[in-house]
């Protein structure tokens, strides 16, 4: 077994508690720039209730792991009831979309297939029967938010679900049908559909269009036409903007955000329409946010706006704020979003730790100073990740859990669930159920979720993880560096040491710890005390946590 390079975490706030001197503490800040956020797809995560599994007949056959399994949103509240986010270090978690699904199939070349994943969307009102029910959304954000989690639901305006014999294609003053995207230009990313058989929503459209036929029918027969077309109405109204197709969509959307209070938005697709969509996006959500704030007082967690990250593909902080389309490029921060994707992280895990942080925290705090990106070593539709055959995976969760930025744990990160599934094509491979009897059965998986239990906790316990500034202090005998945060009257200072020997090790932390200050070792247990601007640690783990007592 290949040995194990763990952490050294030594860390205090300035500003911190300390009963003895009756000192006050700062009550430490969530900033989104150092979230350690979880992504799941509802329907592979966790079955809550079984009786929802057929609500809706989607009975033919598919390709592998192209159907939909169970998971649910009541699935996700459990986890949360009992405390695997919060023992995670979770304070955040991402969903795929829970709007309603396409109830037909469509054959992709790999089998048929069903709308699981929650991006083939025919109802954006509505949730998907087989994920639960508004209730059930409402009891998972609020049990979240009373855990300190926030919740971040997925968005897709670009396009509707595809056609089927169930699901009609929407109106050509709502969508077009062609021709299909070839990405060699700025517009030929925009005006064409993703793939064939994926309605393009006519996002650049500012004409009024008069609601989809199949919708009006499908909401008469649910009995809520009347009261739909009203809020539409009002908020048309109220905003001013033309009755143009993104317009609905961002109404629909903004909802999630009225009703249920939940906190961000993943967009999806972010590039395939143009940027001041966003922007609009952006400022409904916003509004719609405060709103809520307004309206329910007693629910407000913090003074943070709504959180946009947007899935701009193929964007990494190296390009810093621009998106380079080949002939255009774009600044998709100055419309709408705080936060992108990073898809240079998968690459940059390999790099040394100096030059993969110190490159990161230079970015983030001067040509990114103030927004964010999200890394991630394994995603939902991204077929190279960082460690594919899961053989790095305490490496994995260290460099993600340790790099500047907002941290995204894929579900299965933490339990080294496989990535390569026996029959299963394409993106489907990266989306097997929740690897749960793992923990029961395998040591190594339960010696893994430990892993990134540790440094998550305290990654959330200290924002500077994520969101400081970075500063190496030693390369030998090992290499040492500080994070430092400061929020207001919050100060968080950090040091971190990595590829330590297992016994007696000597940390410099002078400039950062004053002398005499009692730390404890939460990895290990040990507390110790900073003399001469040293500390020693004495325990048979490369990795310590170590935290104002």
């Amino acid at each position: 077994m290949k040995k194990i390079l763990f952490t050294l975490i030594l860390t205090t706030m300035f500003l911190g508690c300390s009963p003895k001197k009756e000192i006050v503490q700062t009550e430490t800040p969530f900033v989104w720039e150092g979230a350690n956020l979880y992504f799941l797809l509802i329907d592979r995560f966790n079955n809550g209730n079984p009786d929802n599994d057929k609500i809706i007949p989607r009975d033919k056959e598919t390709g592998v792991l192209r159907n939909f399994m169970g998971g649910d949103i009541k699935g996700i509240t459990q986890k949360i009831d009992e405390g695997y986010f919060t023992d995670l270090g979770i304070n955040a978690i991402w969903m795929t979309p829970v709007v309603e699904q396409i109830h037909g199939s469509v054959d992709e070349g790999t089998g048929n297939s069903f709308g699981f994943h929650g991006y083939w969307t025919k109802d954006w009102t509505n949730i998907d029967p087989s994920y639960g029910t508004k209730e059930d959304l409402k009891e998972l954000v609020e049990k979240a938010h009373a855990k300190g989690i926030r919740i971040v639901l997925d968005a897709v305006i670009n396009h509707t679900g595809p056609v089927t014999e169930l699901d009609p294609v929407w109106p050509e003053s709502w969508v077009r049908t062609g021709p299909k995207c070839s990405y060699d230009t700025y517009r030929n990313f925009i005006d064409c559909t993703l793939v064939e058989n994926l309605p393009d929503v006519k996002t650049e459209s500012n004409e009024n269009v008069e609601l989809p036929p199949a919708l009006v029918e499908k909401w008469k027969k649910e009995g809520r036409y009347e009261q739909e077309v009203a809020e539409l109405d009002e908020f048309f109204k109220r905003t001013g903007y033309p009755r143009a197709p993104k317009y609905y969509i961002m109404k629909w959307l903004a909802d999630y955000i009225t009703d249920f209070g939940i906190d961000g938005y993943r967009v999806d697709t972010v590039k395939h329409t143009t940027e001041d969509v966003w922007a609009d996006f952006g400022k409904v959500c916003k509004d719609a946010f405060a709103q809520f704030k307004k309206d329910h007082p007693d629910k407000v967690l913090d003074d943070n706006e709504f959180f946009m990250v947007g899935e701009v593909y193929g964007y990494g902080i190296s390009g810093k704020q621009l998106y380079n389309f080949g002939d255009k490029k774009v600044n998709y921060f100055e419309n709408g979003f705080i936060s992108l994707i990073n898809f240079d992280f998968k690459g940059d895990a390999n790099k040394p730790y100096e030059e993969l942080f110190n490159n990161y925290a230079s970015i983030l705090h001067s040509d990114l100073k103030g927004l964010s990106v999200m890394n991630y070593v394994s995603s939902h539709d991204d077929g190279w990740p960082f460690d594919k055959k899961r053989e790095k995976v305490f490496d994995a969760g260290t460099k993600l859990l340790l790099t500047p930025g907002i941290s995204q744990v894929y579900y299965g990160d933490e339990t080294a669930r496989s990535l390569e599934i026996e029959g299963a094509q394409g993106d489907a491979t990266l989306r097997s159920f929740m690897n749960w009897e793992d923990l029961k059965t395998n040591a190594n998986t339960k010696n893994v979720l430990t892993h990134f239990q540790k440094i998550g906790q305290f990654r959330k316990n200290h924002p500077a993880v994520g969101a400081g500034t970075h500063k190496e202090i030693s390369k030998a005998p090992f290499y040492t560096f500080s994070r430092t945060f400061t929020k207001g009257d919050f100060t968080d200072k950090v040091v971190i040491g990595l590829e330590l020997p297992f016994g007696k090790k000597e940390i410099n932390v002078a400039g950062v710890f004053e002398d005499g200050m009692e730390i404890h070792d939460a990895f290990s247990g040990i507390s110790t005390t900073v003399k001469d601007g040293k500390v020693l640690i004495d325990s048979q783990m490369g990795i310590v946590l170590l935290e104002r007592k």
